[in-house]
């Protein structure tokens, strides 16, 4: 039930994929590997760029592992298991080469905040969003700076305060979470291999100076997320949050 990460390179193109069994939810061991492949993909001389996918034809990514939010006890469980997302956003932050996010279902709570963390993602119809967080008791602390980044203040405030209702694809591209919305798979992944074959043949160092103009005000992330992820590690251990998470269980 631990689900994996798995890496694969090929002409420069390293791709990064992974799963779990419940919807590609995230518990903390997989956000640590996440992060540590991803970190690794970007001090590895033969990747030129990064595509980052999931497994399956379901959700993309369906956020943070209910059962471990629910299993938390302390602050400090708290403020490690957010922090896994903080890593991740932030490897991906920090990676000198391009990140292309394949995005080929819904994408919940965390889920939005690693899409919102590439560099660029590509999607088809039906990959829908929703951040989550406020209607278990919490709210997106940690994934907000990447998902505000992105697609402004405007628009992830909506986001964050409408927590139950599902925001489609082509509203994600009007707002810039998606470069690209696709009719169906095929043609997602065929834009896919397009661009990350093309970027395999550029500069590297022309692409990590864009990357960090890209990312410019951003310096502060390493402190600014572990303290987000401090605030969602308190409110998770609330009677709000604990009967919410309760009820979502009843309902598994």
């Amino acid at each position: 039930m631990e689900g994996h990460v798995t890496t694969h390179i090929d002409h420069g193109i390293n791709t990064i994929e992974f799963f779990h069994p419940q919807g590609n939810s995230m518990p903390s061991k997989l956000l640590e590997r996440l992060a540590h492949e991803i970190h690794f993909a970007g001090t590895h001389s033969d990747t030129k760029v990064i595509i980052l996918r999931s497994v399956g034809d379901g959700p993309f990514c369906s956020g943070a592992s209910f059962d471990e939010l629910a299993a938390i006890k302390t602050e400090a469980e708290g403020q490690k298991f957010f922090s896994g997302f903080a890593a991740v956003i932030n490897a991906m932050r920090k990676c000198p080469k391009f990140v292309i996010a394949r995005i080929q279902g819904k994408c919940v709570g965390g889920g939005v905040g690693i899409v919102a963390a590439a560099d660029y993602a590509i999607a088809v119809e039906g990959a829908d969003i929703r951040l989550s967080e406020l209607a278990i008791g919490i709210g997106p602390f940690v994934i907000g700076p990447a998902v505000e980044r992105k697609i402004g203040t405007g628009a992830f405030s909506a986001l964050a305060i409408d927590a139950t209702h599902w925001r489609s694809c082509d509203w994600a591209k009007r707002k810039g979470l998606f470069a690209e919305v696709h009719v169906n798979v095929e043609n997602m992944d065929e834009s896919i291999f397009r661009l990350s074959h093309t970027l395999s043949h550029s500069s590297p160092q022309a692409m990590a100076e864009m990357k960090k103009i890209f990312w410019r005000g951003t310096e502060d992330w390493d402190e600014l997320l572990k303290q987000r992820a401090a605030i969602s590690g308190r409110l998770v251990l609330s009677s709000h949050s604990k009967q919410a998470l309760e009820k979502f269980s009843l309902k598994k």
